[in-house]
């Protein structure tokens, strides 16, 4: 191929991209909302147990533990309305009525829809109770749906959450609220 000719053939693919670049400027790419819906959670367990687990435990089991914990979160949605994606991490506190201290905590990936229905999933890990040396850190998938109700400018949560766990599966009910803080940005380069 002569060189002119390429030299023709470049000219005109970088006439053409010009006009298409120019399309996604910082002045026209999307804003986004971030918003951190933090706030405090609280809700009740039903613990399954296999039994074994039962064995081990003895009389300590107790099938229904409460659950007590700060909900962290990060939510980035478009700022026109859409799903909103959600990023959880949830440290609670469980069993403190049965004079147990059970530290676990999840971090979930998630997204929810602009109705306030609400879905996600992450691990979960939860410490020895009363954070006994000999006990052992247990781990469990924790499947979550919901609906996050919105009065002004507070959210208001109510979840069910599945956890999948060899030693026995859990479902919690929990609920709390948030006070909204809101930034929006441009996503893209500056």
């Amino acid at each position: 191929m002569q060189p002119s000719r390429i030299f023709s053939i470049a000219a005109a693919i970088i006439a053409l991209a010009g006009p298409a670049a120019a399309q996604y400027t910082s002045d026209t790419l999307p804003r986004l909302v971030e918003r951190n819906l933090s706030g405090p959670r609280f809700g009740l367990t039903y613990v399954g147990i296999t039994p074994e687990l039962k064995e081990f435990l003895g009389d300590e089991y107790h099938p229904l533990i409460s659950q007590f914990g700060w909900h962290f979160e990060h939510q980035i949605r478009p700022e026109g309305g859409g799903p909103q994606f959600i990023i959880q991490f949830v440290p609670m506190v469980a069993g403190v009525e049965h004079g147990f201290f059970i530290p676990n905590a999840t971090i979930a990936v998630g997204i929810r829809l602009p109705g306030g229905f609400e879905a996600g999933m992450g691990p979960n890990i939860q410490l020895p109770k009363n954070l006994e040396p000999e006990g052992q850190v247990s781990s469990a998938l924790l499947l979550a749906v919901g609906k996050t109700f919105h009065y002004g400018g507070v959210s208001v949560p109510f979840n069910i959450a599945y956890a999948i766990n060899p030693n026995g599966n859990r479902v919690s009910f929990i609920l709390g609220y948030a006070i909204q803080r809101t930034r929006s940005r441009r996503i893209g380069r500056r």
